[in-house]
């Protein structure tokens, strides 16, 4: 077989073995251009594109996967839900994907406290199977909604909980594994004098007792390298804690058998509030001793970006200070919690303490941390100066030292940073003395990662100084596992080398990972070299298989894609390339969280092509040029295809990923200055089409005639582009501001002074004080601003917001028609959705400028002013006007003293929401919420995208998808509510229900207007 360098084309030999692989297993084996770069990387800073992608329906398809591997020598790495950040879950030949197919939970025996799962099994899969009986599994790293079983036991991954239960090598029982030899085993927790499964295993453990007693097991998360300590006479050779950590090096495992632990009983969370990361972890002994179920550190500079990226009401109050401590406490009962809690608070050397009991605070506190590695993937930016925002990496993101060491290791490590000027927002598992931390290293050129280099062999010299392990739950990988000689002597890296021998002579599992096989007479001879050249140079190239820290880096290789024309990308510097490496790998888009809108099309396929990473890996692919050679390639295209541009990443997503906005972007340099597909004059051009039909006496009602022919619809339909199975929304004759003239409603600014601003001009809302600003907030001036879905297609809603506000004593002005350009914006019509814009600009500013609110009436167009309009017009300096004027209904509302309201009571009115994604992305709908509880509504939300989407579900090709989409909550709910109001602002959320349901759907502001007059027949 030829050999494999990473990235080159399939030769002969390797098609051929995909070719056998594919006739032989029932799982799929995917060898395309575009799998294959999804698959090229993981959380981790390393990119490697495979042979193939292996997704295995049964062990059976695992078993005959390693015999083909190992006849043809093929390389093998198996793979969880992809989120290690050393990474250790990409290799060169082929990848096994667990988590397709081999996901489920086996078995669980409440009795003994055992779960048998395979080794896809998501961790809150086990926790849900294992809920019922009150049990749970104990190790729960952030990652837990999409990390495997399988990788947990690869990585020994630990999590906040370890403290109180563990590690996952402390709560493993056995593993049906296979090694590098082809031999399937069972490891136990307890063997006899010998190993008989590995033989020579035990031989080799006993003759190098005294060096494994010396340098391994010396504290809790001491998790680099093969922790061979548990091999000894005295921990009863456990062969399974043993294999867990080895990174998928020495075995493939087939299927775990875990321990499960009680659920603790109404756990209370301490915040204890320090002047600065440091002092908290001084104080990490003083909490210890009240054996707290967790203690994590987190750093005020994290908790700013959260209040940055979600608003300050997505934080709860926390004590004073710039560093915490939060410590989980638990006890036989609620009380006993509490109890325990007050008295851990009282013995912290701080004043600055507060409690919080089970509910929401407590978990939003614990979101923040959990969203650490995705937070921390980029140093805060400040939209001011324009400064920071740099990409931050892992690579020494979990280091860890004794806890009672923690202190004086972060003092000399900050100073270490300050000295080579890296910076990244400090967190983790401070009672395991476990430091999570993103570094801004300058890996983008050679002289970067030259520089890098060296801080990185100074952060490992330092950690083994200080008595600690450069990995303290990610493993080590290709970031730390050349990293290795400065923990442990050259003895020891030999020693391991030699159980790789034992386990895969060949050196297919995971290579270039820990260590490379080595026999016992190749391990004497390096003894006799070292004795005649023992510098440190030496030891560093004693196992030149093991892949250099600065090999494979994924980032050198882009190029940078500059802003043209397009978005300007201001928070990533005018940098595509930048934009796009945001997503960090980290894959919280991959999990079922509840609440989150985020990854529509993931939900309904389950596939890595359909996940906001999966985009992300392509694009990243695409700068740097090797598999995908441009950003407008087809396979770039193909993976963009099937994003709903729901915008929930954007949102939902700790990173800041915003894929529809890159989406939009790849579209507009793809068809710039070429033909385009027709749906994109069609639906693009939607509101030049329905204005024409609207304001054409006649024209909506001889066109809906029309569309009523499923013959004539279907093969229009097939001519421009759109999905036959589809029906025609009616057009609406008539504009809504056609509406509001008949009405008498103003159009103008109120005649005050300062009435008006042109393009160019350099204004703020402060230029507009004292006698106008306080002319216009006593007369309560408000501007309803109707997009062009509500202008032309459904104008009920903005009828009604009119109503509604007119009833709260404001004067209502409706402006001129302008378009904010959505649907150019979502087609890649960047140019067209400008030229919208700016016209909006010039007949919204004067408002905005006078202090007036703007109140949107469709979701998605107000979001457009909200967000999308500050990065297609960032040097206009009225779109940060009129965007922090535009403001959604609820907002408005909610805003009003209570006492001053005139809305009607909605109580014993069962509501099933569906936010528009855009508003929950954007806006955010918790205003919408309040306001309908607060009139006593019974109110269900529904999760997730409708699926319509926009111009997407009515494009050919996207018809089955989008109803697969609709199938996650959509319909579900309308099916179980039939008698509830189905409440949604977005036209397309009301389309999609109407249309695969059956069932109307009404505006927020129609919902009130009808409780008035309810009230009023009443």
């Amino acid at each position: 077989m030829d050999p494999i360098e990473p990235g080159s084309p399939l030769s002969t030999d390797q098609r051929t073995f995909i070719d056998i692989l594919r006739l032989r297993i029932t799982g799929e084996v995917d060898s395309s251009t575009g799998t294959r770069a999804r698959y090229s990387t993981d959380a981790g800073n390393y990119r490697i594109p495979p042979l193939a992608v292996v997704f295995p329906q049964h062990v059976d398809d695992v078993l005959i996967a390693l015999e083909c591997a190992r006849t043809h020598q093929i390389p093998v790495t198996s793979r969880g839900g992809g989120t290690s950040c050393a990474g250790n879950a990409i290799g060169p030949g082929i990848v096994i994907d667990f988590t397709r197919h081999m996901n489920r939970v086996l078995h669980i025996d409440p009795e003994n406290r055992t779960a048998i799962v395979e080794p896809g099994c998501i961790q809150t899969t086990l926790q849900a199977a294992a809920a019922p009986y009150g049990l749970r599994f104990g190790p729960d790293p952030s990652s837990h909604n999409r990390a495997s079983i399988g990788g947990m036991v690869g990585n020994n991954a630990c999590g906040p909980h370890a403290t109180a239960w563990g590690r996952t090598a402390d709560n493993v029982i056995s593993l049906d594994c296979i090694d590098g030899h082809g031999r399937r085993f069972t490891a136990h927790t307890s063997h006899a004098s010998d190993i008989p499964e590995v033989p020579g295993l035990a031989q080799l453990i006993d003759s190098h007792l005294a060096i494994i007693r010396r340098e391994l097991g010396t504290f809790g998360r001491q998790v680099s390298g093969y922790s061979l300590e548990h091999l000894t006479p005295e921990k009863r050779r456990n062969l399974a804690a043993m294999l867990v950590g080895t990174e998928g090096t020495l075995v493939t495992i087939l299927s775990v058998t875990v321990a499960l632990v009680p659920v603790p009983t109404a756990p209370v969370l301490v915040a204890l509030g320090y002047a600065d990361m440091i002092q908290a972890a001084d104080d990490v002994p003083t909490v210890l001793a009240h054996k707290p179920l967790a203690v994590e550190g987190m750093d005020a500079r994290l908790v700013d970006v959260v209040r940055q990226h979600r608003g300050p009401g997505a934080v709860p109050e926390l004590p004073e200070g710039t560093g915490w401590l939060l410590c989980e406490v638990g006890g036989e009962n609620p009380e006993d919690s509490l109890a325990r809690a007050h008295a851990l608070a009282a013995d912290a050397h701080t004043h600055a303490t507060a409690i919080y009991p089970p509910g929401t605070q407590a978990s939003a506190l614990w979101r923040i941390r959990a969203d650490g590695a995705g937070l921390g993937g980029r140093t805060p930016y400040d939209s001011l100066t324009g400064k920071g925002g740099e990409q931050a990496w892992p690579g020494f993101e979990d280091a860890a030292v004794p806890p009672a060491r923690l202190g004086s290791y972060l003092r000399d490590f900050t100073a270490l940073m300050q000295r080579y000027g890296i910076d990244g927002l400090l967190y983790g598992h401070f009672g395991d003395g476990c430091v999570h931390v993103r570094l801004n290293m300058p890996l983008a050129d050679e002289a970067g990662v030259a520089h890098s280099r060296r801080f990185l062999e100074e952060s490992a010299a330092l950690c083994a100084s200080h008595g600690g392990s450069v990995s303290g739950e990610h493993g080590d990988g290709r970031a730390r596992s050349e990293l290795l000689r400065f923990m442990y002597s050259p003895d020891l890296l030999d020693l391991f080398a030699q159980v790789k021998h034992l386990f895969d002579s060949q050196n297919l599992l995971n290579p270039g990972v820990l260590t490379a096989p080595m026999d016992k007479a190749h391990a004497s001879q390096r003894l006799h070299a070292r004795t005649h050249a023992a510098s440190v140079e030496h030891t560093r190239n004693l196992h030149p298989d093991i892949d250099p820290l600065d090999r494979y880096l994924r980032r050198p290789k882009a190029r940078p894609i500059l802003a043209d024309n397009g978005f300007a990308f201001r928070e990533d510097h005018g940098d595509f390339t930048q934009a796009i490496h945001r997503c960090t790998g980290v894959g919280k888009c991959r999990a079922d969280i509840s609440g989150s809108f985020m990854c529509p099309s993931y939900k309904a396929s389950r596939h890595e092509k359909d996940v906001t990473r999966g985009r992300a890996r392509i694009l990243q692919d695409a700068a740097n040029g090797q598999l995908i050679a441009r950003i407008d390639s087809p396979e770039v295209l193909e993976a963009l295809d099937l994003c709903l541009a729901c915008k929930a990443c954007s949102s939902d997503c700790p990173a800041g990923v915003d894929m529809a906005k890159y989406r939009s972007e790849v579209l507009f340099r793809r068809y710039r200055g070429r033909m385009r597909p027709l749906s994109h004059w069609t639906l693009g051009w939607l509101p030049r089409w329905t204005r024409l039909s609207a304001r054409v006496p006649g024209l909506a009602a001889i066109s809906n005639m029309v569309m009523k022919n499923n013959l004539i619809r279907r093969s229009i339909f097939s001519l421009i582009g759109l999905d036959t199975r589809r029906p025609m929304p009616s057009l609406q004759s008539g504009t809504f501001t056609r509406w509001a003239r008949r009405r008498g409603l103003d159009s103008c600014v109120p005649q005050v002074e300062h009435a008006s601003v042109d393009e160019g001009q350099e204004v703020s809302q402060s230029d507009y004080c004292g006698e106008a600003q306080s002319y216009v907030r006593a007369s309560r001036f408000v501007v309803v601003w109707a997009d062009s879905f509500s202008q032309t297609l459904d104008d009920a809603g903005a009828r009604a917001v009119v109503s509604v506000l007119e009833a709260q004593g404001f004067h209502v002005i409706i402006p001129e028609d302008a378009c904010c350009g959505l649907t150019w914006i979502t087609t890649g019509q960047l140019t067209g959705a400008k030229k919208r814009l700016t016209h909006l600009l010039g007949v919204l500013a004067p408002f905005a400028a006078n202090g007036i609110p703007i109140v949107g009436v469709e979701p998605s167009c107000t979001a457009v002013l909200r967000d999308d309009l500050l990065d297609l017009l960032p040097d206009d300096p009225r779109s940060a006007l009129v965007s922090g004027a535009v403001k959604t209904l609820a907002e408005v509302l909610t805003h009003i003293p209570k006492a001053e309201r005139r809305l009607p009571d909605l109580s014993g009115i069962e509501v099933i929401a569906q936010p528009h994604c855009h508003h929950y992305s954007v806006m955010g709908w918790s205003h919408d919420r309040e306001l309908l509880e607060s009139l006593g509504a019974q109110v269900t939300i529904m999760e997730g995208c409708c699926g319509l989407a926009g111009n997407f579900g009515m494009e050919r090709g996207h018809y089955d998808m989008s109803v697969a989409v609709a199938e996650h909550s959509l319909l579900p709910t309308l099916r179980s509510h039939p008698q509830a109001v189905y409440l949604a602002d977005g036209f397309s959320c009301r389309t999609q229900a109407q249309q695969l349901a059956g069932r109307g759907g009404i505006h927020l502001a129609h919902l009130l207007a009808q409780g008035f007059q309810k009230t009023a027949s009443t």
